[in-house]
């Protein structure tokens, strides 16, 4: 399906990726039909590709749900997925995750570039990023409680691991708006410049990925990913086997 039909588009120059949401005129409310796009891009992507951006056209990166859509009687409305049984209901979520968690590929470095809104469907694409800079007037909320409904596009562990529990709770529990200022503060953000720079430092910020060796970068983002989840003795485990395999490769000997 065509950009237009969907909403989101693929493009790709090299080794980078950019995925652009491209509704404006309503701030890139995300639909169905975006998630499942988005799914297809994972499986599209070119095997020399090595950093992923995205963003939204206009003055938003995203409003979150569309409503409109949603809110209406059609396959993925909610008034559809209520009907199903729990399984069926829960798959069809999976399908819709799945636009957002191929972004976690070991095999790429994915960068959000938040201007305006990212809200609700919103944060959680720029939360499914590896890595997020926020334009000054970037405004994130995860809003899904205000419409009785919980977050459920793969963003709350990644939230949990950037800014804790508790303060993960209070976002997601309250649904209020959080200022580019106290973004940075807690740790969601990786960058914060001016609206007129962001474009320049994602492009500066894409271009320090892409200088390292690429087979290194995996090996680190590996290990970085990781690194919740092993014990100090297990994570110096880690590095000592991706140290071996750097060494055997750069001296010829990998496999």
């Amino acid at each position: 399906m065509t950009a237009e039909a969907t909403g989101v588009r693929l493009e790709c120059d090299g080794p980078v990726a950019t995925v652009t949401l491209c509704r404006p005129d309503v701030l890139n409310a995300q639909t169905p039909a975006m998630w499942r796009a988005m799914a297809d891009f994972s499986r599209d992507l070119p095997g020399d590709v090595r950093v992923v951006v995205v963003r939204g056209e206009g003055r938003a990166f995203s409003a979150g749900l569309d409503l409109s859509v949603a809110g209406a009687s059609g396959p993925g409305s909610f008034a559809d997925l209520a009907t199903l049984p729990e399984q069926e209901c829960a798959d069809a979520i999976a399908e819709f995750q799945a636009g957002f968690t191929w972004l976690h590929r070991p095999d790429v470095i994915s960068v959000a570039a938040v201007q305006g809104h990212a809200i609700g469907a919103g944060l959680q694409l720029a939360l499914a990023c590896d890595l997020r800079v926020l334009a000054e007037d970037a405004k994130l909320s995860m809003a899904e409680v205000t419409l009785g409904l919980v977050p459920d596009l793969a963003g709350t562990k990644r939230l949990v691991d950037l800014v804790g529990y508790s303060r993960a709770l209070e976002i997601c529990a309250t649904g209020r708006r959080m200022d580019a200022v106290e973004a940075d503060r807690i740790g969601l953000a990786t960058l914060v410049v001016p609206n007129a720079e962001l474009d320049v430092a994602v492009r500066d910020l894409t271009a320090g990925l892409l200088a390292g060796n690429r087979n290194a970068v995996v090996e680190i983002k590996a290990l970085i990913a990781g690194a919740v989840g092993r014990s100090a003795a297990d994570q110096q485990r880690a590095e000592r086997e991706a140290q071996t395999r750097r060494l055997r490769d750069l001296a010829g000997r990998g496999e």
